[in-house]
C-alpha cells in the first residue's frame, strides 16, 4: 500500500512540474514576443481571471493582454510554439460556462478588453468595432451619430463572443440579430495568419463566424452596418398573475401567445419576453415606436390573455433610454476594468409551438415544482418572442449563416432557464430542478428543438452540445474545423469536432 501511494504522489509531482514547465515556456515566449501579459497575484490577473459564473472558476496557463493585432497573433503562435496549450479569446469574459477562460484549467487566455475602441464612418454607416468592445460602450459611442445596430441589452456583455454566437436582445424581433450586421471581420487563424472575412474574402470562414465563430479563431475587429434609430420606443409590462399559480390558465395563456405570435399577430416593431420567477408572471417589451403604436399592438392580443389584462408601467423613451430601461445597470458606458458576478446554473431551449399536452405538463411543472425544487435560490424562465412570419430572424435565409435557427414556425420562441444562489455555493442537487423542467419540453418534442449556445450548459456531454447548438450548419462547420484547425487549438470543452 505505501507502495502504490509513494508511486501515486512521484506521478502527481510529475505532472505538476510537467505544467509548471509549460506555464514557465509560455511566459518565457510571451515576454520574448513582447505580447502584454497579467501576471499571476496582480490585481490585473484577479480581473482577467474572474469567472462571472462564480460555479465555474478554472485557472489559465497564462493571460495575454494584446493592445493590437499583432499582439494577438504572437500570442497564437506562442502557444503553439511551446505545445500542448489550447488558446482561449475572452471579451466581455460572461460565459454561461466559463468558455472565456477555457471551461477548465491550463488554457492560454487572450483577454481582449484593452482593445475596446469603436469608430463610425458616418458616410457609409459601419461602425468598426474591436473585439474587446462592451455593448454599453458600443451603444454609448453609436448613439452619438443616431445610430445603431442590432444586440441585447447588457451593458458589460463583449460584442464579440455575443455576436460570434447569436446577439440576442430587444431589437432582434425588428432588425435581426447581432451577427446579422456583421459585414466583416479581421480574424486570427490557428496558423498565425491575419486574414479578412466576408461574403468576398474567406466567405466560409465569414460564414462560420456568424454562428459559431469561437471554434474558429480568435476575431479582433468586427464591421457592422447600423441603422437611423427611432426617435421613440416604448417599453411596458403586462402583468399575469393568474399564471404564477394556475396551471391550467398558464397552459391556456401559453397557447394563445404562441397562436398569436405563429400566425403574425405580433408585428416588426414589436420586442416581447415572457418573465417568470417566484414571484411574478409578466410579459415585458419594447416597441419601436410610440405608446399610442404599442396599444394598438396589443389590443388584439390582451383579451385573450385573460380578464382585466392590460398593459402597465408604459414609458416613452429616446432610444439609449430604452437601452437603459432593460439593462440592469446604473453604469452603461462599460470599460475595463469591470466585474460582475453570479453562482448560477443555466439551460436554454428553440422551439416552435406547443402540442397542447407539452404545454400542460410544462404549466404544472412551473407552477408546483419550484416551490420545492429551488426553495431558497433565485431561479427565472424568459420566454422570448422569436420567430414567427414578422420576426427578422427568421427572414434571413438558413444557409447565409451558420446560426441554426431561421425558420418562421419551427423557431418561435427563445428560452433561457436561470436558478441561482443568493449565497454560497449552488447545491449539487439543484441541477435536476431545471434538467426536469427543459425535460418537460423535449420529451414531447422529439428532436424538433435546439439550444442556444450564449445560454451554454457545460453539464451537456460534448456530442450531445455540438448536436443541439448547430443542428443542420454541425456538418459543415465540423469541415471547416479540420480545414482551419485540425488540431484543436481553439478549444473548450464544448467545441466542434474537426470532421474524421
Amino acid at each position: 500500500m505505501r507502495l502504490i501511494i509513494a508511486l501515486s504522489t512521484a506521478a502527481t509531482l510529475a505532472a505538476a512540474a510537467a505544467v509548471n514547465q509549460k506555464r514557465a515556456a509560455l511566459d518565457d515566449c510571451l515576454l520574448d514576443a513582447g505580447v502584454p501579459t497579467s501576471t499571476p497575484g496582480t490585481t490585473d490577473w484577479t480581473i482577467d481571471a474572474h469567472a462571472f459564473n462564480q460555479r465555474l472558476k478554472y485557472t489559465p496557463a497564462a493571460i495575454a493582454a494584446p493592445t493590437t493585432i499583432e499582439h494577438v497573433r504572437l500570442a497564437v503562435e506562442c502557444a503553439v510554439q511551446v505545445g500542448g496549450v489550447k488558446v482561449t479569446a475572452k471579451s466581455g469574459g460572461h460565459s454561461y460556462a466559463s468558455f472565456g477562460l477555457g471551461g477548465e484549467d491550463g488554457h492560454l487566455v487572450v483577454q481582449l478588453d484593452r482593445m475596446d475602441e469603436v469608430e463610425l464612418d458616418t458616410e457609409t454607416g459601419i461602425a468598426t468595432v474591436q473585439a474587446g468592445a462592451r455593448l454599453g460602450h458600443v451603444a454609448t459611442v453609436l448613439i452619438e451619430e443616431g445610430r445603431d445596430f442590432s444586440h441585447g441589452t447588457c451593458p458589460g456583455v463583449g460584442v464579440s463572443g455575443h455576436t460570434l454566437h447569436g446577439g440576442f436582445g430587444f431589437s432582434s424581433h425588428t432588425h435581426g440579430l447581432a451577427l446579422d450586421w456583421a459585414v466583416g471581420a479581421t480574424v486570427v487563424l490557428a496558423n498565425g495568419t491575419i486574414v479578412e472575412a466576408s461574403t468576398t474574402e474567406n466567405p466560409s470562414l465569414f460564414w462560420a463566424l456568424r454562428g459559431a465563430g469561437s471554434n474558429f479563431g480568435i476575431v479582433v475587429t468586427w464591421r457592422f452596418r447600423t441603422f437611423v434609430v427611432p426617435e421613440t420606443v416604448t417599453a411596458f409590462e403586462v402583468n399575469l398573475p393568474q399564471w404564477r399559480t394556475n396551471a391550467t390558465t398558464l397552459a391556456k395563456g401559453l397557447a394563445e401567445l404562441q397562436d398569436w405570435l405563429a400566425s403574425g399577430g405580433m408585428p416588426k416593431e414589436m420586442n416581447m419576453r415572457l418573465l417568470g420567477n417566484g414571484f411574478q408572471v409578466q410579459l415585458q417589451g419594447l416597441y419601436h415606436g410610440d405608446s399610442e403604436g404599442m396599444r394598438a399592438a396589443l389590443a388584439p392580443l390582451l383579451p385573450r390573455l385573460g380578464t382585466g389584462v392590460n398593459a402597465t408601467g408604459v414609458r416613452e423613451y429616446d432610444w439609449m433610454g430604452g437601452f437603459r430601461h432593460y439593462a440592469y445597470s446604473a453604469q452603461i458606458d462599460v470599460r475595463r476594468p469591470h466585474r460582475q458576478a453570479e453562482t448560477f446554473y443555466a439551460k436554454s431551449l428553440v422551439t416552435g409551438a406547443l402540442p397542447e399536452d407539452v404545454l400542460q405538463r410544462v404549466a404544472e411543472y412551473w407552477v408546483t415544482k419550484p416551490a420545492t425544487a429551488a426553495r431558497g435560490r433565485s431561479w427565472y424562465v424568459l420566454i422570448d418572442m422569436y420567430g414567427g412570419p414578422n420576426s427578422a430572424i427568421t427572414q434571413v435565409p438558413k444557409d447565409e449563416t451558420s446560426y441554426a435557427y431561421r425558420d418562421p414556425q419551427k423557431h418561435l420562441f427563445l428560452y433561457q432557464f436561470n436558478d441561482g444562489s443568493f449565497f454560497g455555493q449552488y447545491p449539487a442537487n439543484g441541477f435536476e430542478f431545471l434538467d426536469g423542467w427543459v425535460k418537460t419540453f423535449t420529451d414531447g418534442l422529439w428532436e424538433d428543438w435546439g439550444m442556444y449556445i450564449n445560454y451554454a450548459d457545460p453539464r451537456l456531454e460534448r456530442e450531445r452540445a455540438q448536436e443541439v447548438y448547430y443542428r443542420e450548419s454541425l456538418p459543415r462547420l465540423r469541415q471547416l474545423k479540420k480545414q482551419l484547425d485540425p488540431d484543436e487549438l481553439f478549444y473548450y470543452p464544448q467545441a466542434i469536432k474537426p470532421a474524421e
